[in-house]
């Protein structure tokens, strides 16, 4: 068997190009076989690897193939020969003596090419399988998606595959991914990418075809309790509480409030904005319960009206307001308070919360300039100020130390320019951003008529900013400032409960 093999082999290298091809797809199938059990045994797990096994070795599989018959053409019109005298040279008479199911060459040929099918046939799909995978995302083009790898691993949806947003189902967006994906390579390979990566994304599905697979407008309803606690940048990091009951509905006959309205299949909003960071909206069209259509114009941005009526409209969706569902870079002050709350890190020792700030927000020009510095941050404030607490507490100072080191790195990444504040998110209203885009007072109908900005559409207050977490459920002091206020507040949030 191996004899027959190996006359076979001869055979077909008739020259140094046929030979060339028969060492590159037989080297390429004995590595390949190597590579995909070390694959399927965990043994490798590097994406470069990966890429060759799955993308590089295939297309040199198929290079040496054909070569092959081009080094057989190109013999036979050096021998100037027919193809049967050149056969009858290579090959032995039993081996192109002629059967009922052909000669034993060509069952051979045939089987080889079945076998070459199925192994391109394995290969690719083992490639694209690999290829939709989240850590192939992630750590392919390490450079660029690595900050966002990093983030995605600590999401909410760090257990859903990234194709699951980023390409969608079918046929067409299966290929239209692809096809992006070697225009990133490009860019990758020639260093041409953007720093940081720009965003939004829009080549992104319409959120109906993809997080509404999990989420959806029908099961919006009822009500949530959210406490957020902020902590003073006094030496007692002294606490003070925002709570709110967020009215989660998407609306429906009769009812226009609720803070998934906007996704509504009865409600419908589209929006027109001054670039494509979506952050500066000048249009807004609304669906009115009739059917009718309510425009409104950003009178702050009076200037760009006229070319917003003739720029493409985009049809409000998820992902204008959850735009960082996954991919999330938290605000600094949000991370300090949050891990204050859960009791990481040690309220007891003095300024905390004001020391733990300047240590993450502090200019460091590298990663390591941030390691080192927030270490000397933090030991030196309380080895100058408190020595008899760098002492006491000194674990407890190591560990405010390794979580704010652990939080810089996840949130600043300097090869990719991304810094704090770099990609805020739209939930909520800081920073005028989010809801405030559009509830707000410049936004008008031609009637003159403003876009509802209510504080209650969305969400009953029950402290802000206040000394007590539920402070507007107490009984308003007769002497207090914010008495109307309280009782207001009170009244809305105890009418809301029981008309569910």
């Amino acid at each position: 068997m191996i004899n027959k093999y190996k006359n076979f082999i001869r055979g077909l290298s008739v020259n140094n190009i046929g030979k060339t091809g028969v060492i590159i797809v037989t080297t390429v199938f004995i590595t390949f076989l190597i590579f995909e059990v070390a694959h399927t045994l965990g043994l490798i797990r590097n994406a470069y690897l990966g890429l060759i096994t799955y993308l590089a070795f295939p297309l040199l599989f198929v290079v040496g193939l054909i070569l092959i018959p081009i080094g057989w053409r190109i013999y036979q019109k050096e021998q100037g020969k027919s193809t049967r005298e050149l056969l009858n040279e290579q090959f032995e008479a039993s081996d192109i003596q002629t059967k009922f199911a052909g000669s034993r060459l060509f069952r051979t040929i045939v089987a080889l090419t079945v076998l070459n099918v199925i192994i391109l046939s394995i290969a690719g799909a083992r490639m694209l399988h690999f290829m939709d995978s989240a850590y192939f995302c992630g750590t392919a083009c390490h450079t660029v998606m690595n900050p966002e790898w990093v983030t995605y691993q600590q999401s909410p949806h760090a257990r859903v595959p990234c194709i699951e947003c980023h390409v969608g189902e079918g046929v067409d967006a299966l290929i239209a991914s692809k096809l992006n994906g070697v225009r990133q390579m490009y860019l990758a390979a020639f260093n041409l990418y953007h720093r940081p990566i720009p965003t939004p994304v829009h080549t992104l599905r319409p959120a109906r075809e993809t997080c509404e697979h999990c989420h959806w407008p029908e099961k919006f309803y009822g009500q949530r309790l959210q406490r957020h606690v902020r902590y003073a940048m006094d030496s007692l990091s002294t606490p003070c509480y925002t709570t709110l009951n967020i009215k989660i509905d998407a609306g429906g006959p009769g009812r226009e409030n609720g803070a998934h309205w906007h996704v509504s299949q009865t409600n419908q909003v589209a929006y027109t904005s001054v670039d494509d960071k979506r952050e500066r909206l000048v249009l807004l069209k609304a669906r009115q319960a009739d059917g009718s259509i309510k425009t409104y114009f950003n009178k702050s941005l009076l200037e760009f009206e006229k070319a917003a009526k003739g720029e493409d409209e985009r049809i409000m969706d998820c992902v204008d307001c959850h735009n960082r569902a996954t991919h999330i870079y938290r605000d600094a002050e949000d991370i300090v308070d949050e891990f204050i709350r859960r009791g990481e890190l040690d309220r007891g020792l003095p300024f905390l919360k004001e020391q733990a700030l300047a240590a993450l927000t502090a200019g460091y020009r590298s990663p390591e300039a941030a390691q080192n510095g927030i270490r000397n941050q933090i030991v030196n404030f309380y080895q100058q100020h408190y020595p008899s607490v760098a002492i006491e507490k000194s674990r407890e100072l190591d560990r405010v130390v390794e979580i704010l080191q652990n939080t810089h790195a996840t949130n600043r990444h300097y090869h990719m320019r991304i810094e704090w504040g770099t990609y805020p998110s739209h939930v909520g209203h800081k920073k005028k951003l989010g809801c405030f885009r559009c509830h707000n007072a410049d936004f008008k109908s031609e009637n003159g008529e403003v876009i509802k900005h209510n504080c209650t559409m969305c969400h009953s207050i029950l402290a802000l900013d206040s000394a007590e977490p539920y402070q507007f459920l107490e009984q308003a002091k007769e002497d207090a400032p914010d008495r109307p206020m309280h009782e207001y507040l009170q009244k809305e949030f105890l009418e809301s409960i029981f008309s569910e």
